[in-house]
């Protein structure tokens, strides 16, 4: 037999190539654009969001309509519920507040947690699409063992441990100045949080917050009492540091009588 000949046997021998057809390409593209959705999303909103509520601003949750009409959000079931709005858990997709915070601020507002863990959190000076995009405050997080002020990360450094990092900085350096921000520990981009144990969340107890900024310092006071303060060397501002929200992560939450003032 000639090696044509063999040749030809062979190639007849061996099935053709399965190649996709358009449907299968077409399945698989759906697939894709399916698993990468969020991710999508995310690209196509970013820096679109409008702000049609204005400051000052006050909201007592009468109206069940006032979700849709002045705050967006990524996910979660929230809600109102008997002239109160709802959190369910939502996994940390706040309900933002469409409004341009100024950079000096009041925030009030009633809240109470009706699970063991506490866990009551809320966003200010995100982005209006992220989280923890700006400051995250957390009173008795990490079921109800600690509370927080987060830069940009809750679960960040702590704030005592990077003032320990700059001192042994400033040590290895022979450096007269031994803070974060001089030895360059503390930069635009540090992502961080400031911790406290204060007291914790009491299950069913209403607590009336408010959070006040005023230069670099945010300040945390919870039924009248100072409860924590952060002064921050780079303070959050501008396009991507203006809005606030609420949030929660398991607990079920229930926020009431918003106010917000410039100061």
């Amino acid at each position: 037999m000639s090696k044509e000949a063999a040749d030809a046997r062979t190639a007849a021998a061996v099935p053709p190539s399965q190649s996709p057809g358009r449907k299968a390409w077409m399945a698989i593209g759906a697939f894709l654009v399916l698993i990468n959705m969020p991710v999508i999303h995310r690209f196509l909103i970013r820096g679109r969001q409008p702000a049609p509520a204005t400051i000052p601003y006050s909201d007592d949750f009468s109206n069940e309509k006032t979700i849709g009409q002045n705050y967006w959000t990524t996910g979660g079931l929230w809600r109102t519920r008997n002239g109160e709005l709802y959190s369910p858990g939502v996994k940390n997709n706040p309900l933002w507040l469409q409004a341009k915070l100024p950079r000096d601020v009041a925030v009030e507002f009633d809240v109470r947690s009706e699970s063991p863990e506490g866990d009551i959190k809320v966003e200010i000076f995100g982005d209006g699409l992220d989280h923890a995009s700006g400051y995250v405050l957390i009173h008795g997080g990490w079921n109800n063992s600690i509370s927080i002020i987060a830069r940009m990360d809750e679960h960040g450094a702590s704030l005592d441990s990077l003032q320990a990092r700059a001192q042994k900085v400033a040590k290895e350096r022979g450096m007269q100045q031994s803070d974060v921000v001089s030895t360059g520990v503390f930069t635009e981009k540090t992502r961080m949080r400031k911790e406290a144990r204060p007291f914790p969340v009491q299950v069913g107890k209403t607590y009336h917050w408010r959070l006040e900024r005023k230069g670099k310092t945010l300040s945390w006071s919870i039924d009248g009492q100072p409860f924590m303060d952060f002064e921050d060397p780079f303070p959050l501002e501008g396009p991507d540091h203006d809005r606030f929200g609420f949030s929660s992560w398991e607990a079920n939450l229930f926020f009431d009588n918003l106010v917000i003032t410039p100061l």
